[in-house]
């Protein structure tokens, strides 16, 4: 594919707004799906759409190309209507999954979804691809508030490691499936370089902003209370807490899929870290 012209959806998160840019600097033309307004670099077509409405998306998907799909609901309802609007005019989709599919995770609501929507997608008749990152290193803006106000995070599993990923290499991963042919039907596992407690995660945000920064462990059952007091899905509550408990045993792999791809070394949560201070102060 030669300059197609490729809708981002989620163009406003963290990963489809760095593909968004990745595509715009490469001279892609790209247009953003928004449901609000939303300022974009000069050059980035912001279009009006919302994938809960799948009769929204007929205009922005006019003289599309290719799709980056991020889905934003918890459940697979309406997920087959908007992928059948997609494949009246785009050729290729690009699905952001997760490294959870295809283990078999009973119970799990994000691995569910995540599933069916790869298999809806892989019958479509669509050019495909799936990306399937480990944890984000994104999610970690969550601590933000709390990191702001108390210089600590109260969560269960200091010790837990996991190889998070950038957001940045997710998208440069996300350029070369929506741009070249090289990912056509794959699902790629990506990863951060190498595991990183939660524990090292807050020392190495603290050492980004400039000021030390503490992980006080609390117990599984304090931490489904918070975050259900939080207004956390009990669904998610009752995966969530027992799959990263599992991953101490059985931790998530390394690979070196996005340098491979991308070309670029994987980056390291300590770069994140830096990428991202200013959100931490």
């Amino acid at each position: 594919m030669t300059q197609p012209t490729i809708l981002v959806t989620g163009a406003t998160g963290r990963v489809g707004g760095s593909v968004v840019a990745q595509l715009h600097a490469a001279g892609v033309p790209v247009r953003a799906l928004v449901r609000g307004e939303a300022d974009f670099p000069e050059g980035v077509r912001a279009v009006r759409g919302d994938l809960g409405d799948p009769a929204s998306l007929g205009a922005a998907l006019e003289g599309v190309d290719a799709v980056f799909l991020v889905w934003p609901f918890l459940r697979a309802e309406g997920a087959a209507k908007v992928i059948d609007v997609i494949g009246k005019h785009a050729r290729r989709v690009v699905y952001l999954s997760s490294a959870g599919v295809g283990k078999g995770e009973p119970g799990d609501p994000i691995t569910a979804f995540h599933t069916e929507l790869e298999r809806l997608i892989e019958t479509s008749g669509l050019e495909w691809t799936a990306l399937r990152p480990t944890g984000f290193a994104s999610n970690t803006l969550g601590w933000a508030d709390e990191l702001r106000a108390t210089g600590a995070v109260r969560a269960p599993l200091a010790r837990l490691a996991r190889p998070l990923v950038h957001e940045a290499d997710i998208a440069a991963v996300a350029v070369q499936a929506l741009t070249t042919d090289t990912l056509l039907g794959a699902r790629p596992l990506l990863t951060g370089p190498e595991p990183v407690t939660q524990e090292q995660q807050v020392a190495l945000i603290g050492e980004a902003v400039g000021r030390p920064l503490r992980f006080e462990e609390i117990t599984p059952a304090e931490a489904a209370e918070r975050m259900r007091a939080a207004g956390w899905p009990a669904e998610l509550v009752a995966a969530v807490l027992p799959a990263q408990a599992a991953m101490l045993d059985d931790p998530e792999p390394v690979n070196d899929a996005v340098e491979r791809i991308a070309g670029i070394p994987a980056r390291s949560f300590r770069e994140w870290a830096v990428d991202h201070a200013a959100d931490f102060r």
